[in-house]
């Protein structure tokens, strides 16, 4: 891929993970080939990478249109999403340092920050560095490319969680529930904290679908 694909294919993306292009909104060619500064042909290489990501969705004569995802296909993600991840949060259990589980403390502390000053882009940034961690550990990269798959895909919609009431406050419990298995490398009670913290976003999900997408 050249790099002018590329930088189309960020450019993007990013837009449709932050939300600035929604949920069954048509790409317009003309228009981001003069945005992006970049051939038709070019962006039609990033809209087959953006495809392939289940990001947008490409019909014939009717180009690229954002991937809308109804609420069962969001609830299905999240459950394949909950059984891979308790299984990483096993073997994580079994493999992690003890500069990660230091590391993991430092990142916990700064979420607990953020959620006190509502810094919500800085804890959702916290957040990503304290699953990556976890996933490191684990030494199953086969795995975690499956679990970053459909993060990407529900990234739009997670992203949103953080700001329904209640929810920030459970989300920093539920991540010190990790951290506290983690430390005790108790595999059973790791699966257990990673899959209920994964469950408590879906419910989260669930209830306020109508709002957050």
């Amino acid at each position: 891929m050249s790099k002018q694909t590329d930088y189309a294919y960020e450019y993007i993306k990013q837009r449709i993970l932050d939300g600035t292009y929604y949920p069954s909104q048509k790409l317009n060619e003309s228009d981001l080939s003069e945005i992006i500064k970049v051939s038709r042909n070019t962006l039609k290489k990033a809209f087959m990478k953006l495809e392939q990501e289940n990001l947008v969705k490409i019909e014939k004569n009717k180009g690229a249109t954002i991937k809308s995802f109804s609420l069962d296909e969001i609830m299905n993600y999240l459950e394949i999403r909950e059984v891979i991840e308790g299984l990483v949060a096993r073997k994580t259990a079994k493999n992690i340092s003890d500069l990660h589980l230091e590391t993991l403390e430092g990142i916990l502390d700064k979420m607990q920050e953020h959620i006190q000053t509502n810094q919500f882009d800085e804890y959702s940034k916290c957040n990503k560095a304290f699953h990556d961690i976890i996933y490191n550990a684990s030494e199953n990269p086969q795995a975690i490319e499956m679990i970053k798959v459909i993060k990407t895909q529900l990234q739009r919609v997670h992203f949103k969680t953080i700001l329904v009431p209640g929810r920030k406050e459970d989300s920093l419990k539920e991540h010190t529930q990790i951290l506290e298995a983690l430390k005790k490398r108790d595999e059973k009670e790791a699966e257990e904290a990673v899959k209920f913290h994964i469950s408590q976003i879906r419910n989260t999900i669930k209830n306020n679908y109508v709002y957050l997408v």
